[in-house]
C-alpha cells in the first residue's frame, strides 16, 4: 500500500464544508446558495477602500476554490477521501472522472507510488562503514620486566593495528535499473589496499531481478560477476552467483547457491552451496518474532566448520533494547559473544558485544550506527581467557554508557524536544495570528451586510444575536480570564442568519467566516446568547455539533 498522506499537512488549511457552512452531504443546490451569498458579502467590487479590497479578494479566492473542488463530483471525491493534499497529486487530470470512492482511493495509491518512484530516482542512497581495529592487548598481557627496560615502560601500549573504509552510492537509471558504485579501503599493521565495484541491477518482473558486477583492486585483482534472484513460489526464493577473479596467481572462478523456504509466518530455512578459494554447504534456521530472533546455522567446508547458535530478546521499549548472546564452535575453536544494543536517538543505534574465544582470547566490540552509515571499534584486549579482560569488558561500556547516557545524551534530548516545542509554539503563534487577522477581516467586510440583517430582524422581531463566544470556557476563573481563551464571534454568526434562523453543520466552527481556532488543540465549545421574539435565549454547543436555532429549549425563564 503506498505511504499515507503526508504528516505535515499545512495547519492553514481551511475545512471547505465549514468555510461554506454546509453539510458534507449538502446538494448542488445548497451549495451554489451558499457560495453566491458569500460572493456577495465578499466581492471586490464590493469595497472601494484598497485595504478592504484586498481582503475581500483573499476571501473571495478562498470561497471560490471551496466552491470548485465541492461543486466538482470528481474533486469533491477525492477531497473527501484525501483532504486538499490529495488534489496536489499530480496525475488526476488523466484520471476517468466516473470513479467510485474505492477506485479513487486505489487510483491514489497509484498515483503516491509514481510519485515515490520520481524521489527516488533522485536519491544516491550513500551506505558506509568504517571500522578502527584496536590492540590493547598491553593492558593486560604486559610483562613486567619488558616494560622495565622501556623509557616510560610504566604505561600500556595502545595502538591502532586495522582500519577499513567502505562506501556506496546508489543512482537510480530507470524505475527497474539501477547503478551501484561502491569502493574500500583496507590497512592491517603497516600494510593495505583498496577496490572499487561497479554493479548494475535490473528488476526484471515482481518475480526477480539480475545485477553484473564490475571490480578492480590492487590485492586480487578485475573481478566480473553475474547474480540473479528468483521467487520460485509464494514461499520459496532462490539467488545465484558466479564469479571470475583475474588474481595474481591466475584465473579463481567462484560460484554459490542459496534456497530459501518460509517454513511458517516467522521461520524461514536456508541452504547454500558455495564453491571456489572457500568451498562450504552451510543450512540454517532462522526464526524472527517481535520479541525474539534465533538463528541455527551448521557449516561443512574447506577450512572451516562450525556449528553456530545465537538468541536475541527484544524489549518492547520505546529505546528499542535488545539483549544477545551466541556460542560458535568448529575446526577453528569456539567463542562466545554477548552483549546489548539500544536506540540513543533518533537515528542512532549503539551496541556493545564481549567476545571470548579459544584461541583468540577477550574482544570488545563497539558499534554504531548512525543513518545508512556504521561505525565499528574492535578493542582487542587479551590473547588469553583471563577473568579480569572479561569483567572489564562486560562492566566498563555499561558505565561508561550509564554516565554518557545521564551526563550527555538526556540532556541533549531534552533540549532537542524542547527546542521542538518551542519551533512548534512559535509555529503554531504565527499560524493563529495569521488566521485573526484573516477572521478580523471577514468581520470588517462583514459589517454592512450584518447591520441590514439586524435591521430586518428587529422588523419583524426575529433572531439577533446578542453575544457569541467561540474557545475554550474555564468556568472557575473571572469573566476577563475567561475571554482570553475565547474569541467574540457576534458579528460571524450574525451574518449567518436568515429568515430568522442560524444553522450550523456538524464541522469545526473554527473553518467559518470571521472565526479562528484561539486554542489549538484543546476542547472548544460555542456559547451563544441570542432573542427570539423579543426573548432571551441561550445556548452552549461543542464545537463539532450541529445546531439550529432558535429552540424553545434554549429559552431562559424570566424570575416572576
Amino acid at each position: 500500500m503506498a505511504a499515507p498522506l503526508d504528516d505535515d499537512i499545512e495547519s492553514n488549511n481551511q475545512d471547505f464544508y465549514s468555510l461554506l457552512n454546509v453539510r458534507k452531504e449538502a446538494t448542488a443546490e445548497e451549495l451554489k446558495a451558499s457560495y453566491r451569498r458569500l460572493c456577495m458579502l465578499y466581492h471586490p467590487d464590493k469595497h472601494r477602500d484598497p485595504e478592504l479590497k484586498r481582503q475581500a479578494e483573499q476571501l473571495f479566492n478562498q470561497v471560490h476554490q471551496a466552491y470548485e473542488v465541492l461543486s466538482d463530483a470528481h474533486s469533491r471525491a477525492i477531497y473527501d477521501i484525501f483532504g486538499k493534499k490529495g488534489l496536489e497529486v499530480e496525475g488526476w487530470e488523466v484520471v476517468e472522472r466516473k470513479r467510485t470512492p474505492a477506485e479513487i482511493r486505489e487510483e491514489y495509491e497509484r498515483l503516491q507510488r509514481e510519485r515515490e518512484e520520481r524521489r527516488l530516482q533522485q536519491r544516491t542512497n550513500p551506505k558506509g562503514t568504517i571500522s578502527v581495529g584496536v590492540d590493547a592487548t598491553d593492558l593486560f598481557d604486559r610483562y613486567d620486566e619488558d616494560f622495565e627496560e622501556m623509557p616510560g615502560g610504566g604505561f600500556p601500549h595502545i595502538e591502532i593495528n586495522k582500519m577499513h573504509i567502505s562506501q556506496s552510492i546508489e543512482a537510480p537509471l530507470t524505475n527497474s535499473d539501477t547503478a551501484v558504485l561502491s569502493g574500500s579501503l583496507s590497512t592491517h599493521n603497516g600494510n593495505g589496499g583498496g577496490n572499487i565495484n561497479m554493479t548494475v541491477r535490473r528488476v526484471m518482473s515482481a518475480k526477480g531481478w539480475g545485477e553484473v558486477e564490475f571490480g578492480a583492486g590492487d590485492i586480487l585483482g578485475p573481478l566480473i560477476g553475474l547474480k540473479v534472484f528468483r521467487n520460485v513460489t509464494p514461499r520459496c526464493f532462490m539467488t545465484a552467483q558466479c564469479g571470475l577473479q583475474f588474481s595474481p596467481r591466475g584465473l579463481r572462478p567462484s560460484c554459490s547457491l542459496m534456497t530459501a523456504r518460509h517454513l511458517d509466518q516467522n521461520t524461514m530455512g536456508y541452504l547454500q552451496w558455495r564453491w571456489g578459494p572457500n568451498s562450504a554447504m552451510t543450512t540454517s534456521l532462522v526464526r524472527d518474532t517481535k520479541s525474539s530472533h534465533f538463528t541455527l546455522a551448521l557449516q561443512l567446508g574447506v577450512p572451516h566448520s562450525y556449528l553456530m547458535m545465537s538468541y536475541q530478546y527484544k524489549f518492547q521499549d520505546e529505546d528499542q533494547t535488545k539483549v544477545k548472546g551466541s556460542v560458535k564452535t568448529g575446526w577453528f575453536g569456539t567463542v562466545v559473544e554477548y552483549g546489548a544494543e539500544r536506540k540513543i536517538s533518533r537515528h542512532s543505534i549503539l551496541s556493545a558485544t564481549v567476545s571470548i574465544g579459544v584461541p583468540q582470547g577477550v574482544t570488545l566490540k563497539i558499534k554504531l550506527a548512525r543513518a545508512n552509515q556504521t561505525y565499528l571499534f574492535p578493542v582487542h584486549l587479551t590473547d588469553q581467557l583471563l577473568p579480569s579482560a572479561v569483567f572489564y569488558a562486560t562492566v566498563g561500556p555499561l558505565l561508561v554508557y550509564m554516565a554518557v547516557h545521564r551526563l550527555i545524551v538526556i540532556p541533549y534530548t531534552q533540549a532537542q524536544k524542547e527546542q521542538e516545542l518551542e519551533l512548534q509554539r512559535k509555529s503554531s503563534a504565527t499560524d493563529i495570528a495569521k488566521k485573526k487577522q484573516e477572521a478580523e477581516s471577514a468581520v470588517l467586510l462583514m459589517q454592512e451586510s450584518v447591520r441590514r440583517i439586524i435591521e430586518a430582524e428587529e422588523s419583524k422581531m426575529g433572531l439577533i444575536i446578542l453575544n457569541a463566544w467561540y474557545g475554550t470556557f474555564v468556568s472557575d476563573t473571572s469573566q476577563k480570564q475567561e475571554k482570553a481563551k475565547v474569541i467574540d464571534v457576534t458579528v460571524p454568526l450574525q451574518c449567518l442568519v436568515k429568515d430568522s434562523k442560524l444553522i450550523l453543520t456538524e464541522a469545526s466552527k473554527s473553518g467559518l467566516p470571521g472565526f479562528y481556532d484561539p486554542c489549538v488543540g484543546e476542547e472548544k465549545s460555542l456559547k451563544l446568547l441570542y432573542q427570539f421574539r423579543g426573548v432571551l435565549h441561550q445556548v452552549i454547543s461543542a464545537d463539532t455539533e450541529s445546531l439550529r436555532i432558535p429552540k424553545q429549549s434554549h429559552r431562559i425563564e424570566s424570575e416572576s
